[in-house]
């Protein structure tokens, strides 16, 4: 036999032994364990008056507190106005609830339970609001803190971030205490006044609930969603939260003799600062399919089935396709890999005058996998042989655990996001953004980061942009899983 035939039926053999070891590890691909809630007997939706909880929320809105950078900025007198507003709008809550204000301004109540040793439930949503960014009010359809109700929505800043679930806490909350529900377990709503601005609010939360002892079943805060045009499945996926990357902001100064500009020197500090953030930018983290990400993508790869199936099952073979897949949108590509953002640059106050420091700031979203050691030292590597200083601005937080997709408390916030996507795989999800709730991983034995209301990839843009909205749909959503979820859990 000649060579030529040899190597012909050789290459065949391969890619057939090849084809059935695809084929066989696509049939035997099983998802790690994901508990989908279906074993959690759920306590009955509670009737809602739809329209008098959007009432409610509209006015909510109207109060105006809005967390600025500059603390001078803030109209502290809106978020007691909303404090008292809550105390008079929810008497119910208020007879059961202990209620305490601390920090300057953060929200803890506690619902006693009957059982002691039952682990309580922390439940979670901010008071405060992101800014409108100036000049773009007039691209509202409705004045962005009007709370106007109008084509099946609510309209204005916090409807959706956060003050939809607030409201939706408070609405479930007041139904429950009403009917003369009674947990065994306690319940504790805690609401933070400075999430947006990284505040000590919710730290100051966690170390009071620290400080006496309480050790939670499970905490749960904003983070994700029911995303009805999820990747992989291109259509509805239930994404829980179970983790949040870390966050770190380098601080990059290049310092230079400075002086006039009519004579500058070869390199100047601007220059040399130019150098090193575009080093730095130019060695990114690479795309891993690992933590949550790898764990969404095997539950919405098995419920995809076909060619997707194959792919996420036979990543020996064609893992190099799907992380360049992964890599090609900036939403798809966060939840694999740390991501690098320069953010702000500062250099001379003059344009004739060479500054003696030039800085810039660039903001790190630290994946699970990686450490805030990890990325300094990459910046270090990137921009060796260029005379530049790295420091961080603050200390950096570092990525949370990852909760559990199998516990009671799991199952339980699985069980009550089931009846809002019909049908919709359940999977875990990795937050990129930072939510309160990464304070109380010392006191909780999950922490999840979930709200039910159901968004396509573009409408969940309106979040901290213009026409925020939560739809009636959407509210209801919240109140019911709320209710549904305490009375579950804590019943």
């Amino acid at each position: 036999m000649g060579f030529a035939k040899k190597l012909v039926l050789g290459t065949a053999s391969i890619a057939m032994i090849g084809a059935v070891i695809v084929a066989v590890r696509t049939v035997s691909f099983t998802v790690a364990a994901v508990d989908d809630g279906a074993d959690v007997k759920l306590a009955a939706a509670p009737v809602i008056d739809i329209n008098a909880a959007a009432t409610r929320l509209g006015a909510a809105v109207r109060f105006q507190t809005i967390s600025n950078q500059n603390d001078a900025d803030n109209q502290i007198e809106e978020w007691a106005k909303l404090q008292s507003w809550f105390v008079t709008t929810y008497p119910n809550v208020h007879r059961v609830m202990q209620r305490e204000v601390i920090a300057g301004g953060t929200l803890v109540y506690h619902w006693p339970g009957s059982d002691v040793a039952a682990q309580p439930i922390i439940l979670m949503a901010h008071q405060d609001v992101v800014p409108v960014t100036p000049g773009t009010e007039k691209d509202w359809k409705y004045p962005p803190f009007s709370g106007v109700i109008a084509e099946d929505a609510v309209w204005g800043r916090g409807t959706v971030d956060d003050k939809g679930s607030l409201v939706g806490l408070f609405e479930a909350l007041e139904t429950l205490a009403a009917s003369g529900f009674a947990p065994k377990r306690s319940v504790y709503l805690v609401s933070s006044h400075d999430e947006e601005v990284f505040g000590g609010g919710a730290e100051a939360a966690a170390k009071l609930l620290g400080d006496r002892k309480v050790k939670a079943l499970f905490t749960l805060d904003e983070g994700s969603a029911i995303i009805l045009d999820a990747p992989v499945v291109n259509g509805p996926a239930i994404l829980i939260g179970v983790a949040e990357k870390g966050y770190g902001t380098l601080k990059v100064t290049a310092n230079a003799p400075g002086g006039h500009s009519s004579m500058p020197p070869a390199e100047t500090g601007v220059v040399n600062l130019a150098k090193a953030v575009l080093a730095i930018n130019a060695a990114p983290f690479p795309i891993e399919i690992a933590g949550p990400g790898a764990a969404m993508l095997d539950v919405l790869g098995q419920e995809a089935g076909g060619t997707t199936k194959v792919a996420v099952a036979n990543q020996w073979l064609f893992g190099p396709l799907l992380r360049q897949q992964l890599a090609a949108t900036p939403s798809g590509s966060a939840m694999f890999h740390t991501t690098i953002a320069p953010t702000m640059l500062e250099g001379s106050p003059k344009e004739n005058v060479l500054p003696q420091s030039a800085n810039a700031l660039i903001n790190y979203r630290i994946a699970p996998w990686d450490r805030s050691a990890d990325v300094i030292a990459r910046a270090k590597d990137a921009t060796r042989g260029i005379p530049v200083d790295l420091s961080w601005v603050t200390p950096p937080r570092e990525p949370s655990k990852v909760s559990s997709t199998t516990s009671k408390g799991w199952n339980f916030v699985a069980a009550a996001a089931r009846p809002h996507g019909p049908g919709a795989p359940i999977s875990p999800y990795l937050v990129v953004a930072g939510t309160d709730s990464r304070n109380f991983e010392g006191i909780s034995d999950d922490v999840y980061r979930f709200m039910p209301m159901q968004f396509t990839i573009k409408s969940a843009g309106m979040i901290h942009g213009t026409n925020e909205h939560m739809t009636m749909a959407n509210l209801k959503r919240m109140i019911e899983f709320y209710a549904q979820l305490i009375a579950t859990s804590a019943g």
